[in-house]
Formats: C-alpha cells, structure tokens, sequence
C-alpha cells in the first residue's frame, strides 16, 4: 500500500471536513480551571487503553474510569462513551481463586448501551487499533489487523458504528465534533503486539519510517484543525514494555539472583522453540538457547511452573490440538532441546532490544512532532520508569495508597497484566492534567486517587498464596491492546 499518497488524498480532504455544532449536547466549562483551553467539547483519540479496556474486555465499570473521562469529569464537560453492561464484551478474566492464585474467564456478555447515541462518541479508543487506524480503520473489516493479517476487529465496527454515522475514520469522527480540546494516546501495539507475541505476531513492530509517515500526518491534520479553530491538542508517549507485569511476573534475568527460582539458572540452560508463530504450532523444529535477559510473558506463566517436569499431562490439559512438531514431552520442560518454551512466551535477549529500539524511536518522533506543532506532552513511558525503579525500594505511594507494578498485587493493573487499573487510570489522568496546567495556565484539580475503587474482579473468593498465577493459555487467546 502506498501510505504516502493515501496521507497526501487524506490530509487534503480532512481540510474540507464539516463541523457540526454539537454545543447543545455539552455543558459550559468554568473558564477559571481551564486556562486557555476549552473544553467544551472534549474527544480523546487512542486504542484499548484509552477506551478503559480491563482485564481482556471492556465493560461499563471499568470505562467510567477511562483517564479521559476522569479527565473530563475534573473539567465538568459532558463526555460520551461506548459503554458496555458488565461483564463486557465476552472474556473478562475474573480472580476464580486465591489460594492457588488461579483466572478465570467469564464467558457471559453484556450489551452496548447507548448504541442509539445520535453522533460520535466522544471516547474513541477502540481496543486493538494500530498508529495506522487512526486515519484509515472505518470499520472490522477496514483496520490494520484485517488489511494486513486478515483478522478482523469487531471494536471498530461497536465504536465507530458507520453503518448507521458513516463519519469514517476516528481521525474524522474527531474532528466532525468540531472539538475544541483533543488528546491522542496512540502507537503503544506498533510495539506491543510483537512484543506480548514473544516477537512472533506480527513477526516485527511497525517500521520506524512508517511510524514517523503516519504519525506525521495524523499531527499534521490536527495542527491544521488547531490553526484554523484554536482547539488545544495534548499527545503521551509510549511505555517501555518491560515495565508491565505481563513480562515481569514469570521471569526477569537468566543467571542473576532473583526471586524466582528456575531464574537462578546458568545463562544458556534453558530451551525455546525458534520459528513457531504460536502455542502449538508445528512450523520449525530448531531450538535456541535462552542466553542474557529473557522476559518470559504472562501467557508462560502456567509453562514455568513446569520447568524440570515432563509436561505431555500439560499439552493435554490445555486441549492443544496436536503436540508442537519436534516436542518430545517426556524430557523435563525447559531442559532438553527436545521439549522447549514455547517461542510465543518469550521474549529473548534479541527481541528485547528490537522492543526497546522500537518504543526510544516511536517517542523520540512524537516529542519531535509534539514540539513542531506545539501540542502538550505527556511522558508516559518516564511515570511507568520511574514506577518499576521504585519496585524494590518500596514502592511508589500516591495520595495514601503504595503502589507496584507487580502482577495483582502492585495495583497498577488490570488481571491482563497489561492494561491499567481504575486507580492506574487516575494517576494518567492527572499525568495529562498537570501538562495542562502547566501549558495552558489552566487550575485543573487533580483526582484523588483514593477515591477510585479498586479493579480486581472475584469470582470465588478465598485465601491468597503465593506462587505462579495459574491461567490457561487460551485466556490471552482473544486479548487486544
């Protein structure tokens, strides 16, 4: 596909797009706590995280805590949202017990509520959207993950809902609010599907140059909207991957003295499978030896209480459909080349660092965009640093509460391992708070954290103990970011 020449017919056309006058649908703003912003009309752009997406779903009791909402309730404007009746779309992950530690996938779904909602939300976050579906996803069928992998995204067609608004992209829903205040959190699965794949789906994060194309011209239309109405715009960066309990719950450094047991083992004992593209595929036999840093996911969780042990009752119980070509499953898991971690629950040494670079040049072209066009910042990716350095010091306590980014237990996230609480969600709104404040001389309270709920979900309550978190591996079968 010729991005180029499709940014150059879009950004044309979005000059000519229509603005229509939506002020009965929201309240008057007190000018004393905005500054120069106004935030009458306030439209927040992003993928599952700006949604309120918890726990592998999205559901009304988790969406009301979306930081932008959090953010538009600071501020008083009236701010709609897709929501959906608990449990959520299908898949919410529920604590099924806590003595042992084990998930469970709720299987029941509830109904989108304000369907019938005469325009655009005012939430357009849609779980699993890429950079590029910002100005070209209008539907399950038009977005990134169906263009280029044929897996279709049914979040686009419940959010954007063109079949009945045909108003387009979410880029173009945006702007036909006629907004007068925008925040765009987008980018983070450019990187983050590769890595949560274990560096196998897509096979590498998006391309630094198409990156910076289709970044430039989503920033490039809303300079030209900010020039011609005054509308204020404020952008975040991209977390580093290795801050969340997703790839820090199981396993942090071969050969270094950690917590984890199966951690302590000499550099180059432990196996993985090279050239699969996913639990039980069958498409390569080679086996690679885990050597330096390995992240290994939360989806290996249940694969590391097995290290040492044969593991064909495993494969059994998981109702795989046959056993991966070249697994012998009576050689102890991990050991012998013969029977490896899968390639989609690790992340190795190489991959780690692909990650890494992908995320320093994701923010070091939004901060250079941020800056050209002269929208807010928000360091997103510095917070979460600054929380994960503070993990073994204490923790990082918050207007009373102590928080970690450690899996349950930290407070920082959803049972997913990857996306915020209700809580986390608080601390990024004043995050995007104190940015405007302090570029647009606004008087925006902060939340108090202490007064959002917790986010984790029981389904059967019972005593907490530690030990590896038991998930089945088809739990992050349907999970988006």
């Amino acid at each position: 596909m010729k991005i180029k020449l499709i940014l150059t017919i879009f950004l044309s056309a979005l000059i000519f797009i229509s603005c229509d006058d939506y002020s009965e649908l929201t309240p008057t703003v007190k000018d004393q706590i905005s500054g120069s912003a106004n935030f009458a009309r306030y439209v927040s752009l992003g993928n599952s995280i700006t949604s309120g997406y918890q726990s592998g779903t999205l559901y009304e009791s988790a969406q009301i805590y979306s930081y932008p909402n959090l953010i538009a309730k600071q501020v008083g404007t009236n701010f709609e949202m897709p929501l959906v009746s608990d449990p959520g779309l299908g898949g919410r992950m529920e604590i099924q017990s806590l003595d042992p530690f084990a998930i469970y996938t709720n299987p029941a779904k509830g109904t989108l509520l304000n369907s019938n909602y005469p325009a655009p939300y005012n939430n357009l976050g849609v779980p699993g959207a890429l950079l590029y579906d910002v100005l070209f996803a209008k539907s399950s069928t038009t977005c990134a993950s169906f263009v280029f992998s044929g897996t279709p995204n049914p979040y686009f067609d419940v959010i954007l809902r063109n079949s009945v608004l045909n108003l387009g992209t979410p880029l173009e829903q945006a702007l036909s609010q006629a907004p007068t205040f925008i925040t765009l959190w987008i980018g983070n699965n450019d990187v983050l599907g590769y890595a949560t794949s274990g560096g196998t789906s897509p096979a590498a994060p998006t391309p630094v140059p198409n990156f910076q194309q289709i970044y430039g011209g989503i920033a490039q239309g809303l300079s030209q909207y900010s020039t011609q109405t005054g509308a204020k715009v404020v952008v975040a960066n991209i977390p580093n991957v290795a801050a969340i309990p997703f790839f820090t719950t199981v396993g942090l450094q071969m050969g270094m003295n950690t917590s984890i047991p199966w951690a302590n083992l000499p550099l180059g004992f432990v196996y993985q499978k090279s050239g699969e593209t996913g639990i039980g595929s069958g498409s390569a036999s080679q086996q690679d030896l885990l050597t330096g840093q390995v992240l290994v996911t939360l989806l290996g969780s249940s694969y590391a209480s097995l290290l040492g042990q044969p593991t064909g009752k495993f494969y059994r119980d998981n109702h795989f459909p046959g056993l991966p070509a070249g697994i012998d499953t009576t050689k102890p898991f991990g050991f012998h080349p013969q029977n490896p971690f899968p390639n989609a629950c690790v992340l190795d040494a190489d991959e780690i660092t692909i990650a890494n670079n992908a995320v320093s040049s994701y923010n070091s072209i939004i901060a250079g965009l941020a800056q050209n066009f002269g929208f807010g910042l928000v360091d997103i990716n510095s917070k979460f640093n600054q929380f994960r350095a503070a993990d073994f010091s204490g923790g990082t306590e918050i207007d009373g509460i102590n928080f970690k980014t450690f899996y349950v237990k930290g407070g920082l996230f959803s049972l997913d391992g990857v996306h915020p609480s209700s809580q986390a969600h608080a601390i990024i709104a004043n995050e995007f708070i104190k940015v405007i404040n302090t570029k647009y001389g606004a008087n925006i309270p902060l939340v108090d954290v202490s007064s959002i709920p917790g986010s984790l979900i029981l389904h059967k309550s019972v005593q907490y103990k530690d030990g590896y978190p038991i998930i089945p591996v088809e739990t992050f079968n349907h999970l988006l970011f």
